[in-house]
């Protein structure tokens, strides 16, 4: 496998020649019908200084996508030297490090530009920052990447088989809802009026270039008639909506990786060391009130699985229920979450008592026997106390139930 370079000075991507108007890098996709994953690889390589104003052509023509400085998704070829990020080659079997699903354009990109664009947005680029990049590289591709790989590439999330033969059938229809679903709406043009709530591009997003203009012309073709509408023009213009669309996604995705998971990692980290001087047992775990928000289920379930294997003992390093205050304020209210047996799972390891499920204020006090309760949730995965007191009681009880 071939590795990557950005463009440079030295690069054989720049003496190439230009055969568009701008002195930016040219990339390069397939026209027709789109999908995800070349709509985020579009959208990840304009995110690099490289190609922030780089121009779009969407074409088929192998003739100007020899032209392009890189192309994605289209081509046959894979050469990340020569920046050729095609994934459907019968011998193309590369994947991300660690994980088993087969790359797309996206996950191309990603692998090579990658760190570069986690850099480039969050403005970790110093050498202290490297560990916080590669983190961050890793958990946007297992996160959000690797999703647009798999239905490329027609990889379900679980086995199908395995469900069938389990008879495990759908409680409800979802439509298949998906960002890669949302993209091929874009597709639709026949019901897609000019006035469709698109999400709005940016002023600043470089424009498609028309294949026709970097195509050699025949000085023997017959001349054509003035088309009224432009179908090729139309569906860039479809193109780039879904591309800002995925990208704003993924920004989103970054930022809060960045802003709020990379953060809690510290504070879960130390709660969990500090976790027996709030409750004995080992199983409770308080954390502190952070602006933007902590989310600590996945640093949990990590330091769990380390503590562990370290102490030979899965059930001693196991927390049952969280505590946290609703805000920064001296006198806020507080939090008892119970936690999921699996992350994302609405099964608990244990729930709050059943007597006290659904019920509030005075009631709650009189059946928990704590001062200042508040509430705990029909399902019994959550509830609240008026004090940080109130709600540590309320794990006491819960534990020894």
């Amino acid at each position: 496998m071939s590795t990557s370079t950005l463009p440079r000075g030295d690069s054989p991507l720049s003496k190439r020649p230009k055969l568009s108007s701008s002195t930016s890098p040219l990339i390069g996709t397939h026209s027709g019908h789109f999908h995800a994953d070349e709509a985020l690889a579009v959208f990840l390589l304009r995110l690099l200084p490289a190609y922030h104003t780089s121009p779009l052509v969407r074409t088929r023509d192998a003739s100007i996508l020899t032209q392009c400085d890189v192309v994605v998704d289209v081509g046959g070829e894979y050469d990340a030297v020569r920046h050729r990020y095609d994934h459907h080659q019968r011998e193309f079997t590369t994947t991300f490090p660690g994980r088993a699903t087969k790359l797309s354009s996206a996950g191309l990109v990603w692998l090579h530009f990658g760190r570069a664009i986690v850099a480039a947005v969050t403005g970790l680029e110093g050498e202290k920052e490297a560990a916080d990049v590669e983190t961050l590289f890793q958990r946007i591709y297992t996160e959000f990447v690797e999703a647009f790989d798999a239905n490329d590439n027609g990889i379900s999330v679980y086995d199908t088989a395995a469900l069938t033969s389990a008879s495990i059938a759908p409680r409800f229809s979802d439509r298949g809802f998906s960002l890669a679903s949302a993209v091929n709406r874009f597709n639709h043009t026949w019901s897609l009026p000019e006035s469709a709530p698109f999400p709005s591009i940016p002023p600043s997003t470089p424009a498609c270039i028309a294949p026709s203009s970097l195509a050699t012309p025949d000085p023997d073709a017959p001349a054509k008639e003035t088309e009224i509408r432009d179908p090729q023009a139309t569906e860039d213009s479809h193109f780039l909506h879904a591309s800002t669309f995925v990208g704003t996604q993924f920004l989103l995705a970054l930022h809060d990786a960045h802003k709020a998971w990379l953060p809690a990692r510290a504070l879960v980290r130390a709660a969990y060391a500090n976790r027996k001087s709030v409750h004995p047992s080992g199983k409770v775990l308080e954390l502190p009130h952070r602006d933007g928000g902590l989310p600590w289920a996945d640093h949990l379930y990590e330091v769990e699985a380390e503590a562990s294997e370290a102490e030979g003992s899965k059930e001693g390093a196991q927390v049952l229920y969280v505590l946290f205050p609703e805000s920064g304020a001296a006198d806020s209210k507080w939090r008892i979450r119970s936690v999921s047996v699996q992350n994302g799972g609405f099964v608990n390891r244990k729930d709050l008592p059943d007597g006290w499920k659904g019920v509030r204020d005075g009631e709650l006090e009189k059946v928990s026997g704590v001062e200042g309760a508040v509430f705990v949730h029909a399902s019994g995965f959550i509830g609240g106390a008026k004090t940080r007191e109130g709600v540590k009681e309320m794990a006491r009880l819960s534990v020894e139930a």
